[in-house]
């Protein structure tokens, strides 16, 4: 398993634990706000999930282009990268 795998389950669980989205919808093409119907507030929350599963601060503007569940893989791989 890459670690791209390893941060898609991560991101995946994340998904279904806190909002609880079911598995099926979750894609990397999936859409956060428009097909897994996340907010804004939702996504504030998953960032500080991620922090603390990562130990790394997220700056907000990494987080402004992320669309969907496969740029959220993407921006926490670099951001673990960025070490």
């Amino acid at each position: 398993m890459t670690e791209n795998d390893t941060i898609y389950q991560e991101v995946s669980g994340l998904l279904i634990k806190l909002f609880e989205i079911a598995p099926e919808d979750i894609t990397p093409e999936a859409r956060l706000y428009e097909d897994l119907e996340l907010d804004s507030i939702d996504a504030v929350d998953m960032i500080v999930h991620l922090q603390k599963k990562t130990g790394k601060k997220i700056k907000p503007e990494t987080f402004k282009s992320v669309r969907t569940v496969q740029d959220v893989v993407d921006a926490v791989e670099q951001l673990l990268r960025e070490e």
